[in-house]
């Protein structure tokens, strides 16, 4: 339905999403930017950062393609319409998400592949099989684990009405960070990222095993294989967050 509305006016389809393809890109020309006054940040060159940000970048847009609309939460609770989708005979989640569905937001992620065809084509990776398994992989777990900090962090909304800027801070905040080399962070943000919210595993651990990097943490090598395992973490807390958030919720005369 929200597909149909938007392509009814094509014009104004058309012109937001180059809009935000531009709005997108100035993030990594930022990035150029500096490489204009050094080969390397924290011991990474431009292709490399540019592989970390097209990944990172490409798992966010997809993840909030798909499950961003869920930000709207706390509104819906404010304001009483979260009954209306919790007496309709279909799960209030898939609902919340697919409110206002919009394509433009296909913005960022076509950005984000542009930058890392580019950086695969600037870097000399000696391509094992391993290696090439990682990139889907890295792919769809990591935007399964931005998916995952959406809805966990959309789920405080439940009790805490101002929690969307708390989930901003680690869906958009999240993403900028990781596309950095994790070697300019100090080693106790890291092993947050790996043993907390596990944001590493979206980009920073797969792309030591593509890019052949030394781990700043010296973890083990399977870690560098983990985002699977992780990516079923992420989702199941997060599946758990939302229904003790929806057992928690009186509803509107509650």
């Amino acid at each position: 339905m929200w597909t149909r509305a938007i392509m009814s006016y094509r014009a104004s389809f058309v012109m937001m999403l180059c809009a935000n393809v531009v709005v997108t890109f100035l993030d990594f020309a930022v990035i150029v930017l500096m490489f204009r006054h050094t080969d390397t940040l924290g011991g990474w060159t431009l292709p490399e950062l540019g592989f970390l940000y097209g990944t990172s970048a490409l798992a966010l847009g997809l993840a909030n393609l798909f499950v961003g609309s869920i930000d709207a939460l706390g509104e819906r609770i404010r304001t009483g319409t979260l009954d209306i989708m919790l007496v309709r005979p279909a799960p209030a989640l898939a609902q919340l998400c697919a409110e206002r569905f919009s394509l433009r937001r296909l913005g960022r992620p076509a950005q984000a592949v542009a930058v890392l065809v580019w950086s695969l084509t600037a870097l000399d990776v000696h391509w094992t099989w391993d290696r090439v398994l990682l990139l889907p992989v890295l792919v769809v777990c990591g935007t399964l684990i931005f998916a995952a900090v959406f809805i966990g962090f959309a789920s405080l909304q439940f009790w805490w009405g101002e929690a969307k800027e708390l989930q901003n801070s680690f869906t958009y905040g999240g993403a900028t960070v990781l596309q950095y080399p994790p070697t300019v962070f100090a080693k106790e943000l890291v092993a947050g990222t790996v043993f907390g919210v596990p944001l590493a595993f979206v980009n920073w651990l797969p792309a030591l095993r593509i890019l052949d990097r030394p781990d700043p943490l010296g973890l083990p090598t399977a870690f560098q294989y983990a985002s699977p395992l992780a990516a079923a973490l992420a989702l199941t807390a997060a599946g758990l967050a939302w229904r003790a958030g929806l057992r928690a919720y009186r509803g509107a005369g509650g």
